[in-house]
């Protein structure tokens, strides 16, 4: 006999999350739910007891756990605390660069704006925090999409606006920089933010116009956006 897919236990014991997740659930409303053999049913809902991810009621029914709860009060904290060390530092880069500055977070094939510093007088680019932009185009994708897995970048290519290469050459210099690719007339230059085990954190970025960012980024700038993306990685460890 074959050993069990641990992939698709996995499977199964998430769609017991998620059918616990509106309301209660009793066995029945379980097998219901999630289509699965009732002694599977049981035997996972047990398991996702043990490990506090879900709880019985007085009736027997299933409802999320406090492991649920504790678990998403850590990602929201994790967020807040990104997000402040960025916005710190962002200022300073602002000022440094002249530059409206934003921090991004990738989720899933969106980058969303978590903190942004803009640029106080004359023409700007503005993102406002909550904006989610495209990965397909902009400095800050690339700088999330060069170090990511390749099947999480290879089916976003062909709807992109760089290239395979593009990220290679980000890869290999550290920083990215875009004209034109979110916005007409917009430039920007972006830099990943790392933990201290190299993983990519989110992407620090200016933009503004391209007559001030220069088709070129000037070794000024670049050397700010680096800095910055140092000086957060460096705040969360």
């Amino acid at each position: 006999m074959g050993q069990p897919n641990p992939v698709g236990v996995l499977d199964k014991a998430v769609s017991i999350l998620h059918a616990v997740a509106a309301e209660p659930a009793s066995l029945a409303e379980l097998v219901e739910r999630t289509g699965l053999p009732r002694a599977t049913a049981h035997r996972l809902a047990v398991a996702l007891e043990g490990h506090r991810l879900v709880r019985r009621l007085p009736d027997g029914s299933w409802a999320p756990g406090a492991a649920l709860a504790e678990l998403g009060r850590g990602a929201r904290d994790r967020s807040d605390q990104l997000a402040d060390a960025a916005g710190r530092h962002l200022v300073t880069l602002r000022d440094a660069s002249g530059e409206s500055a934003q921090f991004y977070v990738r989720d899933g094939s969106a980058r969303v704006c978590v903190a942004a510093a803009e640029r106080l007088t004359g023409l700007r680019d503005t993102v406002p925090v909550g904006a989610r932009l495209p990965m397909t185009a902009g400095s800050a994708a690339h700088a999330l999409l060069a170090f990511a897995p390749a099947d999480e970048v290879t089916p976003l290519l062909p709807a992109a606006s760089f290239t395979a290469r593009t990220l290679l050459d980000v890869r290999r210099r550290g920083w990215a920089h875009s004209v034109a690719e979110r916005e007409p007339g917009v430039a920007s230059l972006s830099a990943p933010v790392r933990d201290g085990s190299g993983g990519v954190l989110g992407a620090v970025s200016v933009s503004g116009p391209v007559e001030r960012l220069g088709r070129r980024p000037s070794p000024e700038v670049v050397g700010a956006v680096l800095e910055a993306a140092h000086a957060i990685g460096r705040s969360l460890r």
